[in-house]
């Protein structure tokens, strides 16, 4: 049966996370691609909730903010894109369980995969650990975007949903316009436009992330 690298237990026990059922950690860091009988994607799907209530409940003791800025807050701090940048930033890209071709196509720095699998991982302590010591490692990798301005800007897209009626003007239309890549490195170019004023286009490796950079665009130029 196949174990989890030796160097890669190391990295998680820096972490922070306790090393144990080597299966359930294995299975979080392997990707579709590489062939085996299992991957993250159920972990992943756990993970997330994991997060969820944690960042949730972190917000709520640390801050007197109405709901809508804790939820502005929130979506932020869980979104693939927060969760992708602290995947870097531990160099996750380095013990994720890659296909071949999914490796050379640049799937080890997708800001999918390397969001996905910073959730298995934290879905693998969940059904190790348990909550609190869960809770206690995200509140370890999240510092830095809590302490920081993460979600505390409005995000772009609400925005220009703003500027738009405040102008007058009728709600901006989203249109993706090109989708390129294999999917697991996938590439989305999304235009937003508001009619009589213009439009802008971005291009990121999710929809939601070409949309919000779209938006940004769009306000950098007509806002």
């Amino acid at each position: 049966m196949s174990t989890v690298p030796s160097e890669s237990v190391e990295w998680l026990e820096q972490l922070g996370f306790a090393v144990e059922d080597e299966a359930l950690w294995l299975r979080a860091l392997t990707h579709g691609s590489y062939g085996a009988n299992d991957d993250y994607e159920r972990l992943e799907f756990l993970g997330d909730r994991v997060l969820g209530l944690t960042i949730a409940d972190w917000l709520y003791s640390r801050s007197s903010a109405p709901e809508g800025k804790l939820s502005q807050r929130l979506n932020a701090l869980v979104s693939r894109a927060t969760c992708a940048r602290i995947a870097r930033r531990i160099d996750l890209a380095d013990h994720i369980r890659l296909g071949k071709q999914a490796r050379d196509d640049g799937g080890a720095q997708s800001t999918n995969i390397l969001g996905d699998v910073m959730e298995a991982l934290l879905g693998a302590s969940f059904r190790q650990s348990g909550f609190a010591a869960t809770a206690a490692v995200i509140k370890g990798l999240w510092a830095e975007e809590m302490d920081g301005d993460t979600g505390t800007i409005k995000h772009p897209k609400s925005a220009l949903q703003e500027w738009a009626a405040g102008n007058q003007r009728q709600p901006p239309r989203y249109e993706l316009v090109d989708r390129s890549g294999p999917d697991h490195a996938a590439r989305f170019t999304v235009r937003v436009s508001v009619k009589n004023v213009g439009d802008a286009e971005a291009t990121a490796s999710n929809k939601q992330e070409a949309e919000r950079l779209a938006a940004k665009a769009f306000m950098d130029e007509f806002g």
